[in-house]
């Protein structure tokens, strides 16, 4: 007997499974919150360089109207080419190199307090440094999907999210306290690395507890909970302007979960892998006892052995469809993270009040997720195409100076991305034959982090071209379109269970022999 069957019997998704989902899904809400918190406290609000005046007197930045320094779209256009007068006017700074502001910078205060751009003149010739800052924070999640991906598998799901939720708070805390930008910037790739860990090992836990009917369903109500926790932060950061004391409010809470020492399991599933088959059972016999259900002494789980494999990352892309399709699904998984934070970090060029274009991205997560359920049984292929071409509606070309339009097509975009986000793991998980199917979701994940380190950084190219970032992000969706094209259709197919049938041999098994397990069809050596 394997596991599932195990599941069925103990309850594939009763009461213990979802008191596990309780603790699984409320951590994504504060995981959200770091993930796009930059949002506000990167903000780069209306400012100007003061020429050097006395200490007493001058204009006060309460007393100025920073819509002269600002484009017709609220964007701080003109903030890095004018100075302040001593008298109150403003001056065009003809000779004076924008990074040399001996008088110092003026901000408008009239939306932030403060944020780390206020606080450490990350503008003009410094503003690289914010976009370079979100970057190592992305380039944090790739370093802690590869590392505590390995270290869950040595060690336990339940421990590396322990460990990351305490590297979480720990780190989250500090950065609320950084004296610099640098200090500040090395604390939240900690941060980074940590939510990789949680969110991934949390999902696994969920999934490796539930049973095959449920799984799809269960995953995405964690999704719903990272929504829940991207509309949360616009009221949190509305109500909290200072960066710091938001940077604090949002990281404190973390070391409330300390108390999922004591009540956070184990998977059964690892525990069984790990020849650790006391546990399994304790935990097993527990899950049994809270779902209701009778458990049978004599009951023994069939231990599945799975052969050495001798396939590697290569295998990947030594064969020609395997290869074809290995690039493509990579490709997917990089557009699609690409695309997502393009548009979640960037809410503040759409010209309309911050927090509420916050809330409604957050809401129009909640219904791009529910609406892949009901698509994703007709047909991955064209749900990943449809939805991927709708996510490249931000990118249309319409007025710039028209915010609601770009506002409303930035949301039908934001609709597209999450949905097809959604859709791409289920999909490349139905693509990859079972031998090397772990390589290549390990592989895409590796991938999508690469597009998440990239988003911001091609922001930058809107120094050399205002239209480069969204003549990029608008072309990379629609290949992705194009190639998903050349993918098989997944749905309601068996899965692969070896590279010759994705290659169309016309290899015969005999499954008297075999023995069908999660992972597909492996040798019977009993």
């Amino acid at each position: 007997m394997n596991f599932d069957e195990v599941l069925c019997l103990v309850g594939g998704f009763g009461k213990f499974q979802k008191i596990l989902y309780i603790w699984i899904c409320v951590p994504q809400i504060f995981l959200a919150f770091h993930m796009l918190v930059s949002v506000f406290t990167g903000a780069v609000p209306p400012h100007f360089c003061r020429s050097t005046w006395p200490s007493t007197g001058g204009p006060a930045s309460s007393d100025f109207n920073f819509s002269l320094v600002s484009g017709s779209n609220g964007r701080p256009e003109l903030s890095c080419k004018v100075q302040l007068n001593y008298s109150g006017g403003l001056a065009l700074n003809d000779g004076h190199p924008t990074g040399s502001c001996q008088g110092g910078w003026e901000y408008s205060k009239e939306v932030f307090h403060s944020t780390i751009v206020t606080e450490w003149d990350l503008v003009c010739d410094s503003a690289n440094l914010n976009n370079i800052g979100s970057s190592i924070y992305m380039f944090g999640l790739l370093v802690g999907a590869v590392m505590f991906g390995s270290l869950a598998d040595k060690y336990g799901r339940r421990s590396i999210i322990l460990i990351g939720l305490a590297i979480q708070s720990i780190f989250g805390v500090g950065a609320a306290f950084a004296p610099n930008f640098y200090i500040y910037i090395l604390l939240r790739f900690m941060v980074g690395t940590s939510v990789s860990g949680v969110i991934m090992n949390a999902f696994v836990l969920g999934t490796e507890w539930t049973g095959s009917k449920e799984r799809m369903l269960a995953g995405i109500i964690t999704d719903y909970f990272f929504g829940f926790g991207y509309i949360f932060l616009a009221g949190v950061a509305y109500l909290i302007r200072d960066w710091r004391k938001l940077q604090l409010a949002i990281s404190a809470p973390g070391f409330l979960f300390i108390f999922y020492i004591w009540v956070l399991p184990e998977s059964a599933r690892w525990l069984m892998a790990n020849n650790r088959k006391e546990e399994a059972w304790e935990l097993i016999r527990k899950v049994a006892r809270v779902n209701g259900k009778q458990l049978t002494e004599d009951l023994e789980i069939w231990e599945v052995r799975l052969e050495k494999r001798k396939h590697t990352v290569l295998d990947l892309v030594r064969t020609p469809k395997m290869r074809k399709q290995s690039l493509i699904v990579f490709y997917l998984w990089f557009v699609n993270v690409l695309v997502y934070y393009g548009l979640s970090l960037n809410i503040s060029d759409f010209g309309m009040n911050i927090y509420l274009t916050q809330m409604i991205f957050g809401l129009v997560e909640m219904p791009a997720r529910t609406i892949t359920l009901f698509t994703l049984n007709r047909s991955r292929k064209f749900s990943q195409l449809a939805f991927l071409a709708v996510g490249d509606a931000k990118h249309l070309s319409f007025p710039p100076e028209l915010s609601m339009i770009k506002t409303a097509l930035a949301m039908v975009g934001k609709f597209g991305i999450t949905a097809s986000l959604s859709i791409i793991y289920v999909y490349s998980a139905e693509v990859f034959p079972t031998v090397i199917r772990q390589n290549g979701i390990g592989i895409g994940s590796m991938c999508a982090r690469a597009g998440g380190v990239l988003a911001p950084i091609i922001y930058l190219l809107s120094g050399i071209s205002k239209q480069a970032p969204m003549v990029l992000f608008g072309l990379c969706p629609l290949l992705g379109s194009a190639l998903t094209l050349l993918l098989p259709e997944t749905a309601n197919k068996p899965l692969p269970d070896t590279i010759e049938d994705v290659e169309g041999s016309n290899l015969r098994f005999d499954f008297s022999v075999f023995i069908f397990t999660d992972d597909g069809y492996i040798p019977n050596k009993q």
